[in-house]
């Protein structure tokens, strides 16, 4: 079979190190049964020992010609969804899905982002991301790493930082150091806001001048805050707040009196 090269526009870094894909797939632990979906599986180096363990596997790839290829190479137990990921509903491919991917870096936030959707649907999700990405999923507040993403990824999810990956590991390698991070879906029981699109609006625009106190990067919906009673000061800023008080904001909002409704940002 031909040889594929990578294609720029698809960001595309195949995986080649054999140690680092035994300690994905060790980390993952998939077991034969379960209902898996692997985004961007390339050149297969996840996507053989994933199949090999599981018997069924659907991936989703985006260049044709390598769908093509791991039509041919799998014609047994392999699923292929050719497209975008971000136009895929992830509800027509099974209830309890387990998700993997080498995920392509100039998309990674969008898909995270687009994969919050299905989160109820969703067992467990381990990507291989840019590294910067991945500290910003897990970082704490009040450190130079915690933004939007951290927040409404962590309103979900209970993440963990798995392991740094070289650049050495890919072909061609990436100009910047990646990792594996572990992302699984938090209970029903946790606290949730009783909005969540408004929740999502007050974290977007909290953070989108985020060197700003919140009682003026919030414009007039800092005028709807009891910030005594919710514990929070009005001087402190996006980067301060825990998840808890970002979905206490949004709760405060949504009972308004005056029925404020979040506004495109």
């Amino acid at each position: 079979m031909a040889s594929h090269h990578a294609r720029k526009r698809f960001g595309q870094h195949f995986l080649t190190d054999g140690s680092v894909i035994e300690a994905i797939v060790r980390a993952i632990g998939p077991r034969a049964g379960e209902t898996m979906v692997e985004i961007g599986p390339g050149l297969s180096a996840l996507t053989q020992p994933l199949l090999r363990s599981l018997g069924r596997l659907t991936v989703v790839e985006l260049d044709r010609d390598l769908a093509a290829r791991l039509r041919l190479q799998h014609d047994d137990g392999l699923s292929v969804v050719e497209g975008d990921v971000l136009n895929v509903d992830f509800a027509t491919l099974g209830e309890r899905l387990r998700i993997v991917g080498n995920l392509p870096y100039n998309i990674s936030s969008p898909l995270l982002f687009h994969l919050l959707d299905y989160a109820d649907r969703v067992v467990d999700q381990h990507f291989m991301l840019q590294r910067e990405v991945v500290d910003r999923m897990v970082a704490r507040p009040s450190t130079s790493d915690y933004s939007r993403l951290s927040v409404m990824l962590q309103s979900r999810y209970r993440m963990e930082k798995l392991f740094d990956v070289a650049p050495e590991a890919f072909d061609p390698p990436p100009r910047v150091v990646s990792a594996v991070v572990r992302m699984t879906p938090l209970p029903a029981s946790r606290p949730q806001p009783r909005n969540p699109d408004l929740f999502a609006a007050v974290v977007a625009r909290a953070f989108s001048q985020r060197r700003k106190m919140l009682r003026g990067s919030l414009g007039d919906w800092a005028a709807a805050m009891d910030w005594q009673a919710m514990g929070i000061s009005g001087t402190a800023r996006a980067g301060e707040l825990s998840v808890a008080q970002f979905i206490a904001m949004a709760d405060r909002l949504a009972g308004a009196p005056d029925g404020r409704q979040p506004k495109n940002q």
